[in-house]
């Protein structure tokens, strides 16, 4: 690795923190649903529509780093990113909110497409599925954090400019701009791309690789239980217990906090452990947390429960993710866009879980969650023994 990537590693790691804005959409639905009085179904539409842009964007994202480079598309990531939270400081009507989440999306998957690929390129020769983590780890910080700063808005006894739990988005917005500002002033060798352009078609055609199509689902089911854990955490929380909103907010909070240290013991265990081993034991501790989610009635089971979904599901998207890079570096632009394409599935669950748990209650959101952890046991042999 050259002196000039070597300096890259702290800005690219501030960019997997501003990557973890996106994860504020839980918390902020049911804040928006409780400010407008909306049903679950309605509410849910706004996570929906965030993870509704990884499906138009991340292929051609993939197409648009052979021309520009990662590192560029990277910082038109963070400039969309930042206009997104820009909107709800002036309104908080439910069309800006839609525009406003769907700007966050579109920067998201803009970041996501790029940033992965990016690290694979500074981190030349390094354990790639531990570095990940590790970004994944920086990112879960932004994500644990976002319901507290909520909170504190909501309940603040200081002034917050009559924002409430809207000051989330100018503490975010500050940040994103010093991330892209960091990155913008970072040289980082990247080679240009040789050969001929790639094109849609030829990015989707690579779904027709059994591991890639199966990796593709893989992140459609971690996006979609880590996106319905999000939203509905505090739901179980308040149907199953009565708690206020202010109050059942923790539970998102835990969910990262715990995934937080998922990544972060995470990118130690990947380099003892092999990581077919540590992805049996991540989807395990999935489904006892469904049982437990499904089942429990008193907070001390519910909390357990989140917990463990939180660590479960912390590794599964590096995991996944570096299977499909390393199966073929020739074309892991192209890759990572279809793999960023799959968290189309944080648009696929919350919509089924919305309409069960209006339905049933939040256990019909639940067993739509479960259905995703069935899957990725099935995806267990396609993991590599390697450490």
């Amino acid at each position: 690795m050259s002196n000039n990537n070597k300096m890259a590693i702290l800005p690219v790691m501030l960019c997997f923190f501003a990557m973890g804005f996106v994860d504020l959409v839980g918390i902020a639905s049911n804040y928006v649903k409780d400010d407008l009085q909306l049903s679950d179904s309605v509410a849910n539409v706004l996570p929906s529509l965030v993870f509704f842009w990884f499906l138009v964007f991340s292929v051609p994202t993939g197409m648009l780093m052979n021309r520009i480079g990662r590192k560029n598309t990277v910082l038109l990531s963070l400039v969309v990113t930042v206009v997104s939270l820009m909107l709800p400081l002036f309104d908080e009507s439910f069309p800006v909110m839609l525009v406003s989440f769907s700007l966050l999306g579109i920067g998201n998957a803009l970041m996501q497409t790029s940033l992965n690929p990016l690290v694979s390129l500074v981190m030349q020769g390094g354990n790639l599925a531990s570095t990940l983590t590790f970004g994944q780890f920086v990112k879960a910080i932004a994500s644990f954090l976002a319901p507290y700063i909520a909170m504190w808005g909501a309940m603040a006894t200081i002034p917050t400019f009559g924002m409430g739990w809207r000051v989330l988005f100018p503490i975010y917005m500050l940040i994103g701009i010093v991330a892209s500002l960091a990155l913008a002033a970072t040289p980082i060798d990247e080679p240009k791309m040789e050969g001929k352009a790639s094109s849609v078609a030829g990015c989707v055609k690579l779904l027709s690789r059994p591991i890639v199509l199966l990796s593709f689902l893989g992140i459609m089911c971690h996006v979609g239980i880590d996106v319905g854990t999000n939203t509905t955490a505090p739901k179980m929380l308040m149907e199953r217990l009565g708690m206020s909103l202010n109050d059942a907010a923790f539970a998102t909070s835990l969910y990262f906090i715990f995934r937080t240290i998922g990544c972060l013991t995470g990118s130690f265990f990947l380099r003892v452990m092999s990581n077919r081993l540590f992805f049996i034991i991540s989807v395990v501790m999935m489904a006892l947390s469904m049982l437990g989610l499904a089942f429990g009635e008193t907070k001390a089971v519910l909390y357990a429960a989140i917990a463990l979904v939180g660590y479960g599901n912390s590794n599964i998207f590096s995991l996944v993710l570096s299977q499909a890079l390393l199966s073929d570096e020739t074309m892991q632009n192209e890759i990572s866009g279809l793999m960023i394409m799959g968290l189309f599935g944080g648009t696929v669950f919350p919509l089924f879980m919305g309409l069960a748990s209006d339905a049933i209650g939040q256990t019909g959101a639940i067993a739509v969650m479960a259905v995703g952890v069935i899957y990725l046991f099935t995806y267990i042999s396609k993991i590599k023994t390697s450490k």
